[in-house]
């Protein structure tokens, strides 16, 4: 398989697997991930849906990753812009009916899933370099293009800006949301260096300064 391939594979799965462990978060109710938490109170001031906002508020950060770094715009930034609340809807509905009334072992369970997965998404697709979503483009921006943190800092801090607004707009908050805002920089970075890059590249790395630690 041509690495050109790969990217463009592993670009889809991290986009639609985000999507899949966004509407596990929601399932689990036990604290959404910081970015949906930022997007659901947005769309609770509206009265609207998740994805119908996840639309609008990515949209609108796309429009200044455009201006300020093209180079994370890409085939993955345009799944994610569509695919992403679509995917997440789907598997909310999913889990809604083969676990209606799930106890809290199976809310564990789902919100244990949902943040191993969305770091291990996001780092396929980060690695993948074909575009990234543009909540996560602030931080990778701020990490590699302004030098002012290593990422996983940059990161955290995004997640914890993003659950502020988030509570202040009465979203879903709990385990899920701080263990996801505080450890998903430096989850995802591991996932970077130990499967995503060593996937990727074989044996070699990239010579590049992205995703730095």
């Amino acid at each position: 398989m041509s690495q050109k391939t790969k990217r463009i594979l592993m670009a889809f799965f991290g986009v639609i697997v985000t999507g899949f462990c966004v509407g596990t978060f929601q399932k689990a109710s036990l604290g959404t991930d910081p970015f949906t938490c930022f997007v659901t109170g947005i769309g609770n001031i509206f009265g609207s849906t998740y994805s119908t906002f996840y639309v609008i508020v990515t949209g609108t950060l796309l429009a200044g990753v455009f201006l300020v770094e093209k180079h994370y715009i890409g085939i993955a930034t345009v799944i994610n812009l569509f695919g992403t609340g679509i995917s997440a809807d789907f598997m909310r509905n999913l889990w809604d009916m083969l676990i209606p009334d799930p106890g809290m072992g199976a809310r564990t369970a789902l919100m244990l899933l949902g943040v191993l997965g969305s770091c291990f998404s996001a780092s396929v697709y980060f690695t993948a370099d074909m575009g990234v979503s543009a909540y996560d483009a602030v931080s990778l921006i701020a990490a590699n293009k302004y030098k002012l943190m290593p990422f996983r800092v940059c990161r955290v801090l995004s997640d914890l800006i993003c659950v502020t607004v988030g509570i202040v707009f009465h979203a879903t908050v709990g385990i899920g949301t701080v263990i996801t805002a505080l450890f998903m920089g430096p989850v995802i970075q591991w996932f970077n260096t130990h499967v995503s890059e060593p996937f990727l590249y074989g044996s070699g790395r990239p010579d590049k300064e992205e995703f730095v630690e």
